[in-house]
This record gives C-alpha cells, sequence and structure tokens, in this order.
C-alpha cells in the first residue's frame, strides 16, 4: 500500500500552519532550522499534507496544486469556518455529483471540500 502526501512551498510556515489550524487541520510534526521553521506536517483526518520554505504566494486565480478533501456534512462544515476565510465557492452541487466548496489559503492555494450529493 502506498500514501501520497503533497508537500506544497509556502514563503511563511508559521502563517500557513495557523491558517490550515483555523480551518480544522491538526499539526502533526514541524521542524526548525537555526531558530527558523523550515517545514510543518498537518493532518485533516485521514489525509497529510506537508508545507516546506522556499515558496511564494500569489494571487493568480489559480495555483500549480489544489488539495480536495472528501469530508462528511459539507454544509456544516461551511458553517463552521471562521468568517476571516476567503471562500471561492460556496456550497453547490456539481455536475459530477459532488457537493462541495472552495476556500483560497493564505498562499492562493484552492483548498475543495467534497462530499457526494445526497440523493433522496
Amino acid at each position: 500500500m502506498a500514501t501520497l502526501t503533497p508537500m506544497l512551498q509556502v514563503p511563511d510556515i508559521r502563517a500557513t500552519i495557523a491558517w490550515y489550524v483555523s480551518v480544522g487541520f491538526t499539526l502533526i510534526e514541524s521542524a526548525e532550522e537555526e531558530g527558523e521553521l523550515i517545514w510543518a506536517l498537518l493532518g485533516y483526518g485521514e489525509g497529510r499534507v506537508m508545507f516546506n520554505c522556499g515558496g511564494h504566494a500569489s494571487d493568480a486565480p489559480r495555483r500549480d496544486a489544489d488539495l480536495y478533501l472528501q469530508v462528511e456534512d459539507v454544509d456544516a462544515l461551511f458553517n463552521a469556518l471562521p468568517r476571516s476565510v476567503v471562500v471561492f465557492e460556496s456550497p453547490h452541487d456539481t455536475f459530477y455529483g459532488m457537493r462541495e466548496f472552495i476556500l483560497r489559503d493564505n498562499n492562493g492555494f484552492w483548498l475543495t471540500f467534497g462530499e457526494p450529493v445526497r440523493r433522496h
């Protein structure tokens, strides 16, 4: 079995950790070099993402990577978000059968939270 854990390059690891923790991620591990935070591993449920120093924030409409999290109860999760979070798309049903919303993190990366549309 293999596990894929993306690593994104960001300019400020501490600010990135703070942003991700504010939307429900957990800091699992981090590393410092000469007193500066240079790497972090965060988790959301069973999912993992790593952040490494050296990247650049962007205001471009899209970055080279997006994160997709399959969750339960998209609407409740959306309603519990801090008001300071930048919402790119509010909860909506997609043509491919998912209910999703999209956030932009403090570095300009998209995070999509989705769950299968409930059929009545």
